[in-house]
């Protein structure tokens, strides 16, 4: 029983552990740890984007919109836009595209300022998300150590996920928007850690000290399915990819199994 052998594999770790499977094609579910509140890292990005589309339904902005790259937004951690020289213009859909496929910190600063922490916590709540939250940007260490962090569970982050798999995000059009951003990640080594190379997923990864995360939707030929792996307080960073690998791989086979 998959279930059973992903929790047996989990009591032999260290550290937090949190997993949320969906069959896409028959319902059936695996939740584990579901509503455990984890620190998100970089997942949380995921719910700026969909703010993002969500003002551009509106009329608030439109996906070409520039804005241009001033030394004051510099940001470190992740990320490209540190590295260019200031004066460039970029449009909100190509700062959405770096937040999420490269993860990019200061493309991800930049929209909170455009939209605003607030509404973007309205969208979460919107969206039905139980414990997600938006308190701090990225790489503010002292909103950190102040107690304002961000936070994601995998039950939040597979619901968020499905909606914009079924379309249900703001709309189709922006559901199919955000799914082919997710659809082009190039923060790798974690879902995909011990899967064939050419399995296509539409994820979004996090990663901090002794914690790592990553939450998708996995394409194989029959099926799809979403699985999100949670992970804190591991031993170290490679531990946490390596339970993620190892998880998501239990899964793979047993979908592989199914006709």
């Amino acid at each position: 029983m998959l279930e059973e052998k992903i929790r047996n594999y989990i009591k032999t770790q260290k550290g937090n552990v949190a997993v949320v499977f969906k069959d896409l094609k028959d319902g059936r579910e695996i939740r584990i740890n579901g509503d455990m509140k984890f620190p998100s890292a970089s997942t949380i990005k995921i719910f700026i984007m969909s703010e993002l589309f969500n003002r551009i339904n509106k009329g608030f902005y439109k996906l070409d919109d520039e804005i241009e790259i001033t030394d004051k937004m510099k940001t470190g951690g992740d990320g490209i836009l540190k590295e260019l020289n200031i004066g460039h213009k970029f449009t909100l859909g190509e700062l959405c595209t770096m937040m999420i496929v490269l993860s990019d910190n200061m493309a991800t600063n930049i929209l909170i300022n455009l939209l605003g922490m607030d509404n973007v916590n309205s969208t979460i709540e919107k969206l039905g998300m139980k414990k997600a939250r938006l308190q701090r940007k990225m790489m503010d260490s002292q909103a950190a150590a102040e107690g304002r962090e961000n936070f994601m569970t995998a039950d939040d982050f597979a619901h968020v996920l499905e909606l914009i798999y079924r379309g249900e995000d703001i709309n189709k059009t922006y559901s199919g928007m955000m799914l082919d951003i997710l659809k082009r990640q190039q923060v790798r080594g974690r879902l995909d850690l011990y899967l064939p190379e050419d399995v296509l997923i539409a994820h979004k990864t996090g990663d901090l000290d002794n914690l790592e995360h990553d939450g998708g939707i996995v394409y194989l030929p029959h099926r799809e399915y979403i699985i999100c792996v949670l992970t804190n307080k591991v031993e170290t960073n490679k531990d946490g990819r390596e339970i993620i690998g190892t998880i998501s791989k239990m899964v793979y086979d047993e979908m592989c199994a199914l006709n």
